[in-house]
């Protein structure tokens, strides 16, 4: 398998922690945390937009899998977009303290794993096209 095509497996397989997080939190609620009802209308409707803006960018991140070397600008906005959630969640663990270890391996995926992903797909798309056709014939 080429390169490329590891980085496509790799960027879809991790896009489906947004997606399933996402459309958990828009059924379930504050519920998919663990937060007992009732609760406030204030916070179901800010938990549930809030799940359905991570749906979203799970989805976004699907659409950068085909022709995933020419994605460069959709990625690395994405990618902040990604990074912005994960320091918001780093702010969380100092004043709040430690979360949830499913919460914590966000917080690598978010601040150690996305911006290296983006340096993996910058160097993907920099491969030479005959170079691409070569490692895919073979």
């Amino acid at each position: 398998m080429s390169e490329r095509g590891v980085l496509q497996g790799v960027v879809g397989v991790l896009a489906v922690v947004p997606v399933l997080a996402g459309t958990a939190g828009l059924v379930a609620g504050p519920g998919f945390v663990g937060i007992d009802p009732p609760w406030s209308g204030d916070l179901d409707s800010h938990f549930r937009y809030l799940s359905g803006l991570l749906l979203g960018l799970g989805l976004a991140w699907w659409s950068c899998v085909p022709e995933i070397e020419s994605k460069g600008e959709r990625f690395r906005l994405l990618a902040a977009l990604t990074v912005l959630g994960g320091l918001g969640r780093f702010l969380s663990f100092g004043m709040v303290g430690a979360p949830s270890l499913g919460h914590q391996i966000g917080l690598m995926l978010e601040l150690v794993a996305t911006p290296m992903l983006v340096i993996w797909q910058a160097r993907v798309a920099r491969i030479p096209r005959w170079r691409k056709a070569r490692s895919s014939a073979i």
